[in-house]
């Protein structure tokens, strides 16, 4: 089949090339710099010649929109919520006025869209949509609202002969530099990998294979539209995480951080603390009612096979 992937250059598009390319499918990708045979210029703003990649495309999944590894300042989340509502528009136009469209559109979004709780987890049917919650930061409220007009975005476009599907990501680990699980193992490497803020906050992972098979999945489940959790059904408390990833690796103590000092370390590393101490207990409830089976249920399973695949990739 033909994918055509917006936003495909990031990590995760990166996961999501390697995995169908050598499925044997053809895969398209369309980027701000284009630098190889299979990549494609666009601006995420504007329709274009790229648009005729999407027409007789088989499906879309969007990935596009500024990366949240950045300070959470006033111009960056506008920028954010720029990025991802626009490309989602312009993708929205191009599968309508294609005179083949996609039989599916696989739209990025995230579980951040899900209330800061701990007392239970959230999957499609009974999840708390964030807010204002009590007790939290008030500008987290303002990337809830950045998902919740991404995945408007796509509700919005006048798509009927194309299925939609909402991905609410949870972060995908993968041994890849750069990534999440590159930074959190690069914490363990150095004795920082221990609770941060007490580390009760629940952190919600999928394994990047995982990730790949339910992009499968979805798009061969004529079935499922709408909102999808994309998260192992296992979250865990943020101490638990870490000690899990310590015990793969290797390292048995991991010096704890105060919510200042995790603050402190964010401002070095140019990155936002929410990313670290919102609480996101997700499910993946419509996969599992539909038969999904994960490989990569729980978490400790998880570690020990990225981290092989990190030692073998450096041996």
């Amino acid at each position: 089949m033909k994918v055509v992937i917006p936003g495909g250059t990031g990590q995760v598009g990166a996961i999501l090339d390697r995995a169908l390319t050598a499925a044997g499918h053809d895969v398209v990708l369309l980027t701000r710099r284009p630098s190889g045979p299979r990549e494609v210029a666009w601006d995420g703003r504007t329709p274009g010649p790229w648009t005729d990649e999407i027409d007789g495309a088989d499906v879309v999944v969007n990935l596009a929109g500024r990366s949240v590894g950045c300070r959470y300042t006033p111009a960056n989340l506008q920028d954010m919520m720029d990025s991802r509502v626009r490309s989602t528009e312009v993708v929205g136009e191009a599968i309508a006025s294609a005179a083949v469209p996609p039989r599916v559109w696989l739209q990025a979004s995230t579980a951040t869209i899900y209330a800061h709780r701990f007392d239970a987890p959230n999957d499609e049917a009974t999840g708390e949509i964030g807010g204002r919650e009590p007790g939290v930061p008030r500008y987290w409220e303002y990337s809830v609202r950045i998902a919740r007009n991404w995945e408007a975005a796509q509700l919005r476009a006048d798509t009927p002969r194309t299925r939609r599907v909402a991905l609410r990501t949870a972060m995908v680990m993968s041994p890849d530099r750069g990534g999440i699980f590159a930074h959190m193992l690069g914490m363990v490497r150095l004795g920082l990998g221990g609770p941060v803020a007490g580390g009760g906050q629940y952190v919600s992972w999928i394994h990047d294979a995982d990730f790949v098979r339910a992009v499968l999945f979805l798009i061969e489940r004529e079935d499922l539209s709408g909102p999808v959790n994309l998260t192992s059904p296992e979250p865990l408390p943020y101490r638990d995480f870490m000690r899990n990833l310590r015990k793969a690796w290797g390292v048995p103590i991991g010096l704890p951080a105060t919510a200042w000092m995790a603050e402190f370390g964010a401002l070095a590393l140019r990155s936002d603390t929410e990313l670290l101490l919102k609480s996101r207990r997700v499910t993946p409830g419509r996969l599992l009612d539909a038969g999904f089976a994960f490989e990569h249920e729980e978490w400790p399973g998880a570690a020990r096979d990225l981290v092989a695949r990190v030692r073998s990739r450096s041996s």
